[in-house]
């Protein structure tokens, strides 16, 4: 008899096992050369710690609060696509395994299970509208709490794996009679001409509002990697406005300096950001997401709660992030494998794993609670190198 996984990677190993190869490519894959794919990992590993001493951890609270949802550590689980793939149960398995480690799932609407069957949180704009607002709707009803915004996905990233594969795409039942969900059996589904279809090049600003417009929920943003984006502004004493930088292929005033800059786009007035690079599956060699986290929240400067996502293994990744100013991480590829390893039980032990490595490196950096985790507790490579100048 196999022993227990003892560490989240070791589900990946168990995953790869259980899984055609198709699905656990299209899963564990990346865009292009994975360059990114590696580097959200590895990130992590060049940032170390600076821990306190003589600190009574006796006691060791993981608990934090996002939107005002009080959950029992700062990790949440990710959008991610067709679970079930990956067990029959799908996301219905991993929203029953979030709900008993008293923490939040986001749903994706290219999930394999109903928002009916599903409590959780939606993601996305479809390029139709009238689509877009009927699953906000069905949101709605079905008690979700948060509408999270994917923003990096104008087109599909290149996914090489999955092009080899002819990967075939299931059914998407959040689409079911709304849009056409035939899937190809024979050459398999081309997923470019598909996203095509779905996604929206011309998504802006403007489509938050109309967002906005539509509904009363929360709404946060998912995809930010710069400060430009992330930026927010007190333009006057006595208002506040989100402030975002366009690109400079914006048509500007003729006045208007010509770079990159920041200027008043639109007052969006999310709730939250969450600091993404899509699990390096859109845009490779694009940065590592822990390694722009801390621009990030420079720029908002506390105004919005920020949580990120990719590359997250360990607890100690997860109090990273936090020292580097996250309020929660949000972790994908492991629920994942998790589930295809093990089902709901899957989930819910990777879930734990990671909270009781969380726990630990807490014990030992000399913190009580998520509150007393800082800046001070972590070093960057960039401070490292300068202090050896």
């Amino acid at each position: 008899m196999a022993a227990e996984p003892v560490n989240l990677n070791e589900f990946q190993e168990l995953a790869r096992l259980a899984l055609p190869k198709m699905y656990y490519d299209f899963y564990a894959g990346g865009a292009e050369d994975e360059h990114t794919l590696k580097e959200n990992v590895e990130a992590f590993h060049r940032i170390t710690f600076r821990p306190r001493i003589l600190v009574d951890v006796s006691r060791i609270d993981l608990s934090t609060t996002i939107l005002d949802y009080k959950i029992s550590a700062p990790i949440i689980i990710a959008p991610t696509a067709w679970h079930k793939l990956a067990n029959p149960e799908g996301e219905v398995a991993t929203a029953r395994a979030a709900a008993s480690c008293n923490t939040i799932m986001v749903l994706s609407f290219t999930s394999s299970s109903s928002i009916e069957d599903v409590a959780a949180s939606c993601n996305a704009v479809s390029k139709k509208r009238d689509i877009a607002a009927t699953l906000v709707q069905r949101a709605e009803r079905n008690g979700f709490k948060a509408l999270v915004l994917t923003a990096d996905t104008p087109r599909l990233g290149r996914r090489e794996a999955d092009i080899k594969n002819k990967m075939i795409k299931p059914q998407l039942k959040n689409l079911e009679g709304l849009l056409s969900t035939k899937v190809s059996s024979d050459t398999g589904l081309n997923l470019e001409a598909d996203a095509r279809e779905a996604m929206d090049a011309s998504l802006s600003w403007k489509d938050l509002e109309w967002l906005r417009s539509i509904t009363n929920l929360p709404i946060l943003i998912k995809g930010i990697l710069t400060r430009e984006d992330g930026k927010i502004k007190a333009p006057s004493d006595d208002m506040s406005i989100a402030l975002f930088c366009f690109p400079c292929s914006l048509r500007l005033k003729e006045d208007s300096f010509p770079f990159i800059h920041s200027i008043k786009a639109v007052e969006v007035g999310v709730a939250g950001i969450i600091v993404s690079n899509h699990g390096a599956r859109q845009l490779d060699y694009s940065p590592a997401t822990i390694s722009v986290l801390e621009e990030v929240v420079h720029a908002v400067k506390g105004r919005v709660p920020i949580l990120m996502d990719g590359g997250v293994r360990r607890g100690t990744d997860v109090f990273k992030a936090l020292a580097l100013g996250a309020q929660a991480v949000l972790i994908g590829r492991p629920v994942v494998y998790g589930l295809a390893a093990k089902g709901e039980y899957g989930v819910r032990c990777v879930i734990e794993m990671l909270k009781d490595e969380f726990e630990l490196t807490m014990a030992l950096t000399g913190c009580p609670s998520v509150k007393h985790i800082t800046r001070n507790h972590v070093r960057t490579e960039h401070e490292r190198i300068h202090s050896m100048l």
